[in-house]
């Protein structure tokens, strides 16, 4: 299945996927994408791993490579709106890298990530985690954030 289309539906994302299966999710930034994975039953998002971010074509085979690895039948990509729900000045970006990730050939979601580093951020402070430490896991994080709140909807009703 290659070319599959972007979606923003969960109906759409969730009948390109009748059999379930691992999906990945991502914070794409500026120069980091934060990974997270999810079971084939989607159950919970757990974060993964922060790919330092290359020339696009490197960073799509690591995720060809990842994705090979885990299994993964679905992507969910975070989506950086305003808080308004219009588009931030990252909105585009994000679905340009959305739509070039059409080689992988996997159904991909884009999901509403207005919140994500916001909740992840405060969840850290209060564990009294380092700036350091933050720095390091909050991308991962916000991806396990993001994909936990899609397969939360994926599996409602």
């Amino acid at each position: 299945m290659s070319g599959l289309p972007v979606t923003a539906s969960v109906r759409d994302f969730r009948d390109a996927l009748p059999e379930g299966g691992r999906l990945l999710g991502m914070d794409v930034g500026t120069k980091t994408i934060g990974l997270a994975l999810c079971d084939d039953r989607w159950t919970i998002a757990t974060p993964a791993q922060l790919l330092h971010r290359a020339k696009f074509t490197a960073d799509l085979a690591r995720l060809k490579a990842l994705g090979e690895a885990e299994r993964v039948k679905g992507l969910v990509v975070g989506l950086p709106l305003n808080l308004d729900g219009s588009d931030s000045p990252r909105t585009q970006a994000v679905r340009a890298f959305a739509r070039n990730l059409a080689p992988l050939g996997l159904p991909l979601l884009l999901w509403d990530e207005r919140w994500s580093t916001q909740a992840v951020t405060r969840t850290l402070l209060d564990a009294d985690a380092s700036r350091a430490r933050r720095a390091e896991l909050v991308d991962k994080m916000a991806a396990a954030y993001i994909l936990q709140g899609a397969i939360d909807a994926l599996t409602m009703g």
